[in-house]
This record gives structure tokens, sequence and C-alpha cells, in this order.
């Protein structure tokens, strides 16, 4: 595998997986040249008259979309670790016994560990998209045949928007479809919000099947897949746990320590006049990032101030912000809760979006640059503010990038991150694995001291005499390494297990193979 040296300074290969590969060149220089890609031309007369494009069963529909060896399969989190489909169709791939599949998940959930014997067997070759646990461990130790590729959210639909990854069969769980595969996650047993991480897999897939476990007469209202792009439906019994929508990391922290740090970056905010009238925020999935938004609530109600919207990851608590009219509307993205679906089926003012309004960079503008301040977490960050959500400092991947890059072009980029976990440094010389260049974000809050991005010199004097621990970020991981020492290199093989793509597309760097 041929290495070159990106304009971050990461080596990264020139091919992966027979496919040539554009490294890094800063944010913004990487122009595309050229069209969309274009999915094929169906016709009406290979379709039922009536509409009714029902078929039996999964392996049926499955059988019919042409399902064969090395093809590219897509699904779906809408339910987050609560999936019943991804698993079931690859049980039925397995079944058939095809082979040297592409998984092209959004993401993946410790639901999908059932996966690991067809990725043991050669049913799935590789997987490119977020890998959680069990199946990130099994990538970081060289056992995944193909090349792994992480995307995020966004740049999982500039790929397909762009003919990097061309999809054969897409299949998407919905909570509420008609036969004629008009579908949306609003209402039934297994409601689960919105389904904007199927909005390119039925615009583009080769084949497009809508399962439910609520089918109502046509029309399906609303359609948040339009059924003019789907092949066939089917009916099964369940297809996902809305129960399990919330996961352990959706959840407000109740650490005094992660408190702390969304209560600085809370008082942060205030200080610096970001929470305003008419202001926008987004607070990502994470436990601390989450209590952020309840801090945020306080500082409005005390000071009779209203926010224009809200990003989601819909939850309750941007819900009761919602209905309390603290916010004009929430732009949703993904629901993390049940209130939030609740709340998508109730409220006018609770849209949803996808990944193309919301976070595509190859597109006329999107909505992150729009928002004021965005919390996010962080597994490491280095002293040039690059930023990691993919790798733990041990090198195993274990968490999926989600919209973590793409929200980085918002106005203020915020991390509240702990000085340490278990022992071991959060803030390094240099990160694991660049995910997020530097120059994109905008402070670093721990619970020792909030680092300020020496090129946000507006923010550095406005909490001049603040009275807020500011320091270097030079100073906060000297602090962190006489509590905790300095962290042992990690042991690494040659071989690159995985590549991280950065928004555009090119290559910002590579993971390699844990010894």
């Amino acid at each position: 595998m041929e290495l070159i040296k990106n304009a971050i300074g990461r080596l990264v290969p020139t091919e992966i997986n027979g496919e040539k590969q554009i490294p890094y060149q800063g944010v913004g220089i990487y122009k595309p040249d050229g069209v969309k890609q274009a999915p094929r031309i169906s016709s009406n007369s290979d379709f039922p008259v009536d509409g009714n494009k029902t078929v039996a069963s999964i392996k049926e529909a499955l059988i019919k979309a042409g399902i064969k060896d090395g093809m590219t399969i897509s699904t779906h989190h809408h339910f987050r670790d609560g999936d019943l489909i991804a698993n079931q169709v690859f049980d039925i791939a397995k079944e058939l016994g095809i082979k040297n599949l592409r998984w092209f998940p959004s993401a993946s959930f410790p639901c999908h560990t059932h996966l690991l014997k067809y990725l043991e067997d050669g049913t799935i070759n590789r997987i490119e998209g977020s890998m959680n646990g069990a199946l990130g461990k099994f990538c970081s130790e060289g056992k995944m045949k193909g090349t792994a590729v992480l995307r995020s959210h966004g740049g999982r639909y500039q790929a397909v928007q762009d003919g990097d990854v061309k999809i054969d069969i897409a299949v998407i769980g919905a909570g509420c479809a008609d036969s004629f595969g008009n579908a949306n996650g609003l209402y039934g047993k297994s409601a689960s919000g919105l389904l904007g991480f199927a909005l390119a897999d039925s615009e583009y897939a080769d084949k497009v099947i809508v399962v439910t476990d609520n089918m109502v007469p046509f029309p399906c209202i609303p359609w948040q897949i339009q059924g003019n792009y789907v092949d066939y439906t089917v009916v099964t019994d369940k297809i996902g746990i809305p129960e399990k929508i919330v996961s352990g990391t959706t959840q407000i922290t109740k650490s005094p320590d992660r408190l702390l740090l969304a209560e600085l970056t809370a008082k942060f905010c205030d200080i610096t006049g970001i929470i305003k009238d008419g202001f926008s925020f987004q607070t990502g999935a994470g436990g601390t990032s989450l209590s952020v938004s309840l801090y945020f609530k306080e500082i409005m109600e005390k000071r009779g101030i209203k926010a224009r919207f809200a990003r989601g990851g819909s939850n309750k608590y941007l819900v009761e912000m919602l209905e309390k009219g603290l916010i004009d509307y929430i732009l949703d993205g993904q629901t993390f809760d049940l209130e939030g679906v609740r709340s998508m089926a109730e409220n006018k003012n609770h849209v949803w979006t996808s990944p193309f309004t919301s976070y595509n960079y190859h597109s006329k503008g999107n909505f992150a640059g729009m928002v004021d301040v965005v919390i996010l977490g962080a597994t490491e960050v280095d002293v040039n503010f690059n930023g990691n959500v993919v790798t733990h400092s041990d090198g195993y991947l274990l968490h999926g990038i989600g919209g973590w890059q793409n929200c980085l072009f918002s106005k203020t980029v915020i991390l509240p991150i702990p000085l340490f976990r278990d022992r071991i440094p959060v803030i390094r010389d240099e990160v694991t694995t660049i995910c997020g260049p530097g120059e994109l974000i905008d402070v670093i809050v721990t619970e020792r001291g909030i680092a300020i991005n020496p090129l946000r010199t507006d923010l550095i004097e406005k909490v001049k005499n603040s009275g807020l621990p500011i320091k270097t970020i030079q100073e906060l991981k000297e602090e962190a390494e006489k509590i905790c020492g300095k962290p042992e290199k990690i042991n690494f093989g040659e071989e690159v297990v995985a590549v991280i793509k950065w928004v555009d597309g090119t290559l910002i760097d590579s993971v390699r193979k844990v010894i």
C-alpha cells in the first residue's frame, strides 16, 4: 500500500479497496469537478399498475433486487441500538451463500456484534461506516478482509451523491409506510422519528427496499421517503426496538466532574455573549454535551432569552425548551429518545432535516455555518487543537464520526472534555487519529481550566477579567501529565486497517493495526 503525506502531515494511502484516493489538502481547498451521481432510469411498466409493491419477505425482496457477491448493501441507524433489520439482511445473505459484501451503514451499534461472524467468514468484506465496540476492535486488530472507511454523516451523503460509493441495495426500516413505498418514522409501534439518514440511499441506490411493521393505506403522510424511489415493500412483525434509541451516550451525565464541564461551558457562552436573543445552538449526543442544554435553559429563562433554533439530535430536554417557548424551531437530524419522536409527530416547529440540508459539503451551502455555537465531545485533542473522535488513546476504533466533522464549521466550536480518562491524559502532543483540524476547533473546556484557540482573539478578549479559569492548552497538557504521567506510545503495525475521510471526501488520516 503506497502512502503519501497529506496537508496535515499524516500518511494516507493513495489507493484503498482498489479505488484511488485524494489526500486531504486543507479546509476548503479541494473542490470537485463534475456532476452528481445519477440513479438508473426506471420504467413504470416494470412496476404494478395499482402501486402495490409488497412482497412476502425481506428474503424475497433481496432476491428480486438481485443480491449477489461483491454488492454494496446499505442500512440505517434510526433505531440506534434497537435496530433489528441489518442483522436479518446479512443472515439472509449468509443463507443464500452470498460473499464479499460491502456493508454501508449510517452507523453501527452493539446490537450489530451479531455480524462479526459474517466478517470472519467473508460474507461481509468490510464496513464503510462508523464502528462501535466489538466491530471496531475487530477492525483495529487487522481482522477485517477489506479496509474500513469512516465518514461523517454529511460525508456519507457526499460520497453517495458524488459517486464515491454506489449502493446496490438499500434496506430502509420505517415505522410507517404504504404499499407503494411512501414512508416515515413518525407513527406506529416502531416509530423512530425521522428517516433522514436513508435519504441519499433512497435517491441514488439501484434497488430500494422499505420494511415496515405498520403498513397503512396509501397515502402514507407525511412521506419522508418517497415511494417513487422504492422498488419493494415488506411487512414484518417488528423492525426495531424504539426504547433502545436511547443509549448510554445519549443521557444526561450524573458525574459531578462532567456537570462542572457543562456548567463552565454555559458560563463561557454567557460571558462571551454567545447566549443572546435569537441565537442558535447544537449540543452533541454525549452526556456532558446534553447537560449543557440544561444550563442554557436556566440562563435563557433567567434572562428572558429565546433561541431562533436548535439543531438536533432531538431529546426530551430540547423538546421541553421548544414547548416552553424558549426555542422557535428544532431542526432535527436524528432522534435521540421517545420524547423526540413524539414531538416530531406533534409539533409543527419540530422540523426533520437530512444530512443533505444539514451537513453535505458538496452542496450550495448547508446549515452548519449558521449555528452560533456547537458543543461536541472528543476522545482526544492535541496542543494544536486537532480533534479525535474515532479512536481511544490505545489506538482502538470504538466510535463513529457522526455529524462531528460537519459541526466544526459552526461559528464557535466548544469541546467540553475531561483532562484525563482512566488516568490517561486526553490532551496530547499529537492525537492518535486526526478527525478534525485544529483551525476549526475554538475552545477546550476541562474541569481544571479552559483553553481558547489563539486564532480566536475575539473570544480571548471577551474573557479577560471574567474570573473564568483561562489557561493555555500547553498548560492543561502539562497539568494532566503531572497527575497521570506522560502517556506511553502505542505500538502500531504497518498495516492500514481503516481510513478517515474529511467532509469533502479526501483522506485526513489512517488507522493502523494495533499490536
